[in-house]
């Protein structure tokens, strides 16, 4: 089965807008700056999966399962950049939707009464420039990454 593994990191977001493309960068620095040269641990698997989040996490999940650490961006009134740890208890409502405006912390919260420790590593974005195509994320944003990366290790114990 895919992501049969017992903790998968998952960076969600589109590069197209501005910050919303913060979780595929942190993945990619995650894959290509710390374990560029490391081997990933045998029951951990990181993917960027873009703006299909909801189809690996809600379509592919495995019995394996033990934590999902997803990356994202979080509208929670904070300074651009801002990092916090959310449960999918805690996601500000109507703040937390994939592209089609489809809720996504209920589906986290059922993960998680399943049994799987569900963390949220969220990032408050300075600007989405949907639905104008803008590239690049803002300083602040970007700035975040390195932080971002040092709370996913911690989560997945490898710090």
């Amino acid at each position: 089965m895919a992501y049969d593994v017992e903790t998968l990191v998952v960076g969600c977001g589109n590069l197209l807008f501005k910050d919303d493309g913060f979780g595929p960068l942190v993945i990619k620095e995650l894959k290509e700056g710390y374990f560029k040269d490391k081997e990933l641990p045998e029951e951990l698997d990181i993917i960027d999966a873009g703006t299909s989040a909801t189809y690996y996490i809600f379509s592919l999940p495995s019995d394996k399962w033990k934590k999902l650490v997803i990356v994202d961006v979080v509208e929670f009134g904070a300074e651009p950049g801002t990092l916090k740890y959310f449960s999918p208890f805690e996601m500000p409502k109507g703040k937390y939707e994939n592209a089609h405006n489809w809720a996504v912390e209920e589906p986290l919260q059922d993960l998680a009464n399943e049994g799987i420790e569900v963390v949220i590593v969220g990032c408050q974005p300075k600007e989405i420039s949907a639905p104008d195509i803008e590239m690049g994320l803002t300083e602040p944003v970007e700035n975040a990454i390195p932080k971002a990366i040092d709370m996913i290790l911690k989560e997945i114990g490898v710090i």
